[in-house]
């Protein structure tokens, strides 16, 4: 028997892959194999797409990604996919947004569990997945905002690329004026069974049907708009508001807004990641707003009234008092971010100041501060002895 391509490779990825890289890959890789986007090559796009869910299939699960980085493809005892040790004739796999469809995933293995538990664990609930409503796949993008907007919320317009009902055949990929019409082969299940003798006895199997693809229909007309597929590719732009107080990485959540379903399943989900652009001045922490303020000598030594910057645009006056530290921290309560759940507590404003030494002095500067180090009689700073002498 052949040997198996390594799962990393034949997704194209690092044994290091996150579970975010592997989803991105396999996603690419599904869409460009399926056998309804190379219908000239049908049978070699029919072996790779099986490739790439096997693939998927063991390295999205952590327990089985364990193993295959121990054992390899075949496992202790070859737990492989369809190339397990019930293996090698090689089923059909459906692309779905999960990458996981039941046990038809597993090729003839999940054949041999639905005839062992009488269709229970795969076919029969398959069939019924694919021959009624899907839900759309989700959509994950990043959207970047500055750290004002993050203070005080932003609505924000986007383009995203998704798929969308095709307006000329209304989704259901047939030219207008003809129609989808069963699978003979299948009588509309999506699935054919077989007879297999084994050295258990005759067993029934339920495999994937080669000529429907598991959809149960057959379009012998296909729309020219869409070519057949019932969606089209197009870039709309949509609305978002982003809340006031969002973090870094944090998500918003468009219902409804990624890939549309099929067979009237409904629309998936917009994950937003948000990223937040560093600030030359202010930095977060929970919900505290922090900031260096800078000020001189006399109003450190006199005291002072500082007028300071809110993230709003807005500014507050503080009065520090007189003989303040460089370093020393101020803190402006309920002037951080706002809470985005209303189990938190809305943040502080919290600076520190730092003194400023003047470089350049004027002769009438130099001259009055020489007379106040007089006054003051000041003396340079005693050199303490260390540890050793």
């Amino acid at each position: 028997m052949a040997s198996k391509r390594d799962y990393y490779e034949v997704l194209g990825v690092n044994k290091n892959a996150t579970d975010d890289e592997l989803k991105k890959a396999y996603r690419k890789l599904a869409k460009k194999y399926h056998p309804d986007a190379n219908q000239d090559n049908k049978k070699e796009a029919e072996a790779k797409f099986k490739e790439v869910n096997e693939a998927y299939e063991t390295l999205s699960d952590p327990q089985k990604r364990r193993m295959y980085d121990q054992f390899g493809p075949d496992g202790p005892q070859g737990f492989g996919g369809a190339g397990g040790p019930f293996g090698g004739q090689g089923g059909y796999y459906s692309y779905t947004s999960s990458g996981f469809d039941g046990f038809d995933d597993f090729g003839d293995l999940g054949d041999i569990f639905s005839s062992f538990f009488g269709g229970g664990f795969g076919s029969r609930a398959s069939s019924r997945r694919k021959s009624g409503p899907r839900k759309g796949a989700d959509l994950n993008l990043n959207i970047e905002i500055t750290f004002e907007q993050a203070f005080s919320g932003i609505e924000k317009e986007i383009t995203i690329t998704r798929d969308e009902t095709c307006e000329t055949c209304h989704g259901t990929g047939a030219k207008p004026g003809t129609s989808v019409t069963k699978c003979a082969v299948c009588n509309g299940t999506g699935q054919v069974t077989q007879v297999q003798n084994t050295i258990l006895g005759q067993m029934q199997t339920r495999r994937t049907c080669s000529a429907c693809h598991g959809t149960g229909e057959v379009i012998k007309e296909p729309c020219e708009t869409c070519r057949g597929k019932g969606t089209v590719r197009k870039q709309p732009k949509i609305k978002v508001k982003i809340p006031a107080g969002i973090d870094n990485n944090q998500t918003v959540v468009l219902r409804g807004e990624g890939e549309p379903g099929e067979k009237g399943g409904s629309k998936g989900d917009l994950y937003l990641t948000v990223k937040i652009k560093k600030h030359s001045i202010y930095t977060r922490k929970g919900n505290n707003v922090y900031c260096e303020i800078p000020i001189t000598i006399t109003q450190a030594t006199l005291g002072a009234e500082l007028e300071i910057p809110m993230v709003d645009g807005s500014k507050e006056n503080y009065k520090i008092p007189d003989g303040t530290q460089t370093g020393t921290k101020f803190t402006i309560r309920n002037k951080g971010f706002k809470p985005v759940n209303s189990s938190s507590s809305t943040g502080d404003f919290i600076f520190t100041v730092t003194v400023q030494t003047p470089k350049r002095l004027t002769k009438e500067q130099r001259d009055l501060l020489m007379q106040l180090a007089k006054t003051m009689n000041e003396q340079p700073p005693v050199k303490k002895r260390g540890f050793f002498g």
